[in-house]
């Protein structure tokens, strides 16, 4: 057997994650068009991921954030994004890296993509209680294996219950089922 020197894996998770890159880009800089939204699931305790204590508190392994009509100062780097959202009333900041990004979904499309997050680094559980400072203030992980979903059809409801769940005539691809293990 061959040795994948390439790791078409890696290449196609990172160009999936620019997708998701380019698309939350377009959303800071000209809003959310027509009805769409993102769905956002990602690892709480990833390196580089900053919550609250209280939030990591309350999502100790994963959280999922929505980003619709009451989010701001939606800022977006070359490794992560940053948004101001409000959670039972009080203001939050969020930093999250993509690499700890495990889905992403936009019902109104309606399109998803699943990461695993096999290789994501993970900080110790003391250092990821580091808050920023105010909620108005303005290279990554490849995973092993990665699942698009593109549904054909699909009803909102459906999809904010489970927003990744592929409807009836939804293609997906597992990249890991053509590594060699």
């Amino acid at each position: 057997m061959a040795t994948d020197h390439i790791r078409y894996d890696v290449l196609v998770s990172e160009a999936l994650r620019g997708v998701l890159r380019r698309v939350l880009v377009d959303a800071a800089e000209n809003g959310l068009p027509g009805e769409h939204h993102f769905f956002i699931t990602f690892l709480s305790r990833a390196e580089g991921v900053k919550l609250s204590p209280r939030l990591l508190a309350q999502y100790p392994e994963e959280m999922t954030v929505i980003l619709q009509h009451q989010f701001w100062d939606l800022t977006v780097t070359e490794d992560r994004f940053e948004v101001g959202l409000s959670f039972g009333g009080i203001p939050e900041r969020l930093v999250v890296p993509f690499h700890s990004i495990k889905s992403f979904s936009d019902p109104a499309a309606p399109f998803g993509l699943q990461f695993e997050a096999s290789d994501v680094p993970f900080d110790n559980a003391d250092a990821n209680l580091a808050t920023i400072a105010s909620p108005t203030s303005s290279a990554s992980s490849a995973s092993s294996a990665l699942t698009v979903a593109a549904p054909t059809h699909d009803t909102q409801e459906e999809s904010a219950k489970n927003p990744l769940k592929p409807s009836e005539g939804a293609e997906v691809v597992r990249l890991d089922r053509f590594r060699k293990k």
